[in-house]
């Protein structure tokens, strides 16, 4: 009776122990993480082809630290990340949350728009709990594939209690990024990812967490931006400026009645006259036209050799354009004010 009783105990202080393990979801979306190859050895492959259980299933010690599942979104590769499925997304990662189904999430994506995605959910997801992208450059049938490592690492990272409340993040090459500030620099190296402004917040080791630092802007501000499934996105689009550059695609813009312009201007976010020309007509027809940078570092400034004023345009603070359109998209959700949308590059 007496080893009966003690197994009885063991028994459900086993149970309890499991019951006590974090609830992680992963949503997978495809990408080169699940990529198969025709050989381990060569760099081509097809993007999205293994479901999320086999990608759960190439880490068994995961089981050590979460009780894991996944489900499918998508099976793409992120070159072809669209509007529905960051809907898809949002939608499911705040139905996750608010029927307490997990106490974190894990998103599985491609490496070629993760930053847009990560910037996007950052803005429209309403709960604190962790989420967690993460990726890999190289094929899952590839030498030394950096998937399993990588899913490991995010997995830990959105399982620990430190994670709360730090907005969406990057788990990628073990590092932690914020990801309002990461962004894809190299084409093909494992680690692809950085924050030029600001580095990394912090690192994922041997299974263990430790962060170095916050962001100052606000994160998770409680979804300032509210989406659902029926939700429609204005038309906002991005205008590249390099010596000589014709200003016809403004032109097309404004005939196209878009919502808005995101300008990847060179140096503080500066174009051409011709360029200028066409964004006064932008600007007279109602078009939001917003100033960045392709530089990979810095800040647009306001009135610098621009006059915004006069001229009636934004500035994207240090944003990249693929993420000020991601906002100015968001904003001109809420309105169309430009004091209000200028805020919004400088609070978030």
């Amino acid at each position: 009776m007496k080893r009966l009783l003690i197994s009885l105990t063991l028994l459900l202080f086993l149970q309890l122990a499991y019951g006590q393990k974090p609830k992680i979801i992963i949503l997978a979306t495809g990408g080169t993480i699940a990529g198969q190859g025709a050989s381990a050895n060569r760099a081509g492959y097809t993007a999205g082809k293994i479901p999320v259980s086999d990608l759960i299933g190439g880490i068994p010690s995961i089981n050590e630290i979460a009780e894991v599942s996944g489900e499918q979104i998508s099976s793409v590769g992120s070159q072809d990340m669209s509007l529905d499925i960051w809907k898809k997304l949002a939608v499911r990662i705040n139905e996750i949350f608010s029927k307490k189904e997990a106490d974190g999430i894990v998103i599985t994506h491609g490496t070629d728009t993760q930053e847009e995605t990560a910037y996007f959910l950052d803005l429209v997801v309403a709960y604190d709990s962790p989420v967690v992208l993460t990726g890999a450059m190289r094929a899952s049938t590839a030498i030394s594939a950096d998937g399993p490592k990588n899913l490991f690492d995010a997995i830990t990272l959105a399982a620990d209690k430190k994670s709360k409340g730090r907005g969406v993040l990057v788990s990628f090459n073990e590092s932690i990024f914020s990801s309002r500030d990461v962004t894809k620099l190299s084409t093909t190296k494992v680690n692809a990812f950085g924050s030029p402004n600001s580095g990394a917040i912090g690192q994922v080791f041997d299974g263990k967490v430790e962060f170095y630092k916050s962001s100052d802007r606000l994160v998770k501000p409680l979804a300032p931006f509210k989406i659902d499934a029926n939700t429609v996105f204005p038309k906002v689009e991005i205008a590249y400026m390099y010596a000589d550059a014709s200003p016809a695609y403004l032109n097309l813009l404004v005939k196209e009645k878009a919502a808005g312009i995101v300008i990847a201007g060179v140096g503080n976010g500066n174009f051409s006259k011709a360029f200028t020309e066409q964004v006064k007509q932008a600007v007279k027809a109602g078009i939001i036209v917003c100033r960045g940078s392709r530089c990979v570092s810095g800040r647009v400034v306001e009135d610098g050799e621009v006059n915004d004023d006069e001229l009636g345009t934004l500035v994207s603070d240090d944003l990249n354009p693929q993420k000020a359109r991601i906002l100015l998209m968001l904003g001109l959700l809420n309105t169309h004010d430009k004091e209000t949308l200028q805020g919004y590059f400088l609070r978030y």
